[in-house]
């Protein structure tokens, strides 16, 4: 189809291509949103259910958990069925969901409800991102995936900001009532701007690679989940993992056996798109962990709110999502190696001086250096992204968004479980004594700060590490944007060679 003049969908009619995506960002943001909506919250939910940290820490476990498995099966379920039907049910999910939460009487209704949300983002993520690689062609693919890169990096970085402003001026329950009538909207929208734009076919579901996938990743997630609360060495947390790895491993095995997989693990067999996978790996572990941490520091070193906290981070955020499309377009134009090469390098002297924080470190600064690492990161994200799903034929686009975006997902949660626990390990390791506490209390508080203090730098450290690793792999990235594209039974085949459409 010629995308370049007037697009068409897979029925050869024309439709309005900005308007569409318009709309679906619109309910991308409503629904990635709700990732870290709760984060400034829990206190108050635990108040209104009388309820512990642990307990009222599942309304973000379980929603990753869920979130996680379904991604796997969002490339069987992009091929059944058509873009149109998919995203209306995806995000009448999603807002079942969240009327649910919003009306919810008890915390357990209030979990469902999280979890149903978990169900419809978990199809949504995936399947918005399918469309940008589809409707726009492979030179123009960088803008478009840049724009989405907006959604995906500003909407979980406002979460906590937003969610600190709403606790404080009204009740939890508007946190899901503000963005009721707003999915409502969409999905009423949709309906007439949303086209079938991704070719269908009738793709044979294998269940019981079904059941080993969400069975496999769903422990693996819980495993890294339960790190920050429970520790290393927890028997649950070494079963789950260890568990949830080995069917992973058979996943893999029996997928490769299978002549029509629901999830197709040779999309690996493309440098360019394992390279892009891992690489947007270590950039979710950075990103994804230090964002977790920056706020606990503010709140514990410098005594500031839970929303002031938040609103620390939204400075970076709202430059990340400026950024994304002029990095999306630049990829467009020179490729994916300087820019993935100049952003980890910026990420990572951004993240050094974080290692250095004391308790007077100007509030300023950190905002500074967080946004600096948020432009490194624009840069790569999106870009290194794009050129490994240039790669890959046409037909694998849908597997490879679904393999990308799951193994995000387990490394965002593997990077996050190991800043908590050096965090926590090396705190405790050079806590004082707690006969000090009834000796010298003064002297106790002041040691106790220093110990705190070693548990974030040697936090930050870690989040140094994967940066530096992130940017030596970015010497192996292929010059170009990663396409080249030919007339092969009307299917666009990827290579490293930088082109554009024929």
């Amino acid at each position: 189809m010629n995308q370049e003049q007037q697009p068409v969908d897979i029925n050869g009619n024309s439709y309005n291509r900005s308007l569409m995506i318009f709309v679906l960002l619109i309910g991308a943001f409503c629904t990635i949103l709700n990732q870290t909506i709760l984060s400034t919250a829990f206190p108050s939910l635990m108040d209104a259910f009388n309820i512990s940290t642990s307990t009222v820490q599942w309304l973000t476990t379980g929603f990753l958990m869920v979130n996680g498995i379904m991604i796997p099966v969002s490339a069987y379920l992009t091929s059944r069925f058509n873009t149109k039907s998919l995203f209306i049910i995806a995000m009448s999910i999603f807002e079942l969901g969240t009327i649910m939460a919003w009306l919810a009487p008890s915390f357990a209704i209030l979990l469902m409800g999280r979890l149903v949300q978990a169900v419809g983002v978990g199809i949504n993520m995936p399947l918005m991102q399918n469309i940008m690689l589809t409707v726009y062609p492979p030179e123009k693919r960088g803008a478009a995936m840049g724009i989405n890169g907006l959604v995906i990096g500003l909407a979980p970085a406002i979460g906590p900001a937003l969610s600190g402003w709403v606790i404080d001026n009204f009740s939890w329950r508007w946190l899901f009532g503000m963005i009721v009538p707003i999915a409502a909207v969409v999905i009423i929208v949709s309906i007439f701007t949303v086209k079938n734009v991704i070719p269908n076919a009738k793709p044979h579901l294998d269940w019981l690679s079904v059941i080993i996938s969400t069975l496999g990743f769903g422990s693996m997630l819980y495993g890294f989940s339960s790190v920050g609360d429970k520790g290393w060495t927890n028997p649950i947390v070494i079963t789950t993992i260890i568990v949830g790895a080995i069917l992973v491993a058979l996943l893999v095995r029996r997928q490769n056996k299978l002549d029509d997989p629901f999830l197709e693990f040779k999309v690996f067999e493309s440098k360019e798109f394992s390279l892009a996978t891992i690489l947007s790996s270590i950039v979710m572990m950075a990103m994804v962990g230090v964002e977790f941490v920056i706020p606990l520091y503010l709140q514990i070193i410098h005594g500031m709110s839970a929303f002031h906290s938040g609103l620390t981070l939204l400075f970076g955020a709202l430059f990340m999502g400026f950024m994304s499309p002029i990095t999306g377009n630049l990829f467009d134009r020179h490729g994916a190696k300087r820019l993935a090469f100049t952003g980890m390098f910026i990420l990572s002297v951004g993240t050094l001086p974080f290692a250095f924080v004391t308790r007077d470190t100007p509030t300023i600064y950190i905002i500074f250096l967080y946004a600096v690492r948020m432009f490194g990161i624009s840069m790569v994200m999106m870009p290194v992204t794009t050129a490994g799903m240039n790669s890959l034929p046409y037909k694998l686009i849908s597997h490879g968004t679904a393999v990308n975006n799951t193994v995000r997902q387990v490394a965002t949660s593997v990077g996050t479980a190991i800043m908590i626990s050096v965090l926590t390990n090396v705190t405790n390791s050079n806590k004082p004594a707690h006969s000090l506490l009834v000796q010298a209390p003064l002297q106790y508080k002041s040691k106790m700060f220093d110990a705190t203090l070693m548990g974030y730098h040697a936090a930050f450290w870690f989040a140094v590490v994967f940066s530096l690793i992130g940017l030596f792999l970015t010497l192996f990235v292929t010059s170009g944007n990663g396409i080249h594209v030919r007339i092969d039974s009307d299917e666009i085949v990827g290579s490293s060679n930088k082109g554009g459409a024929k």
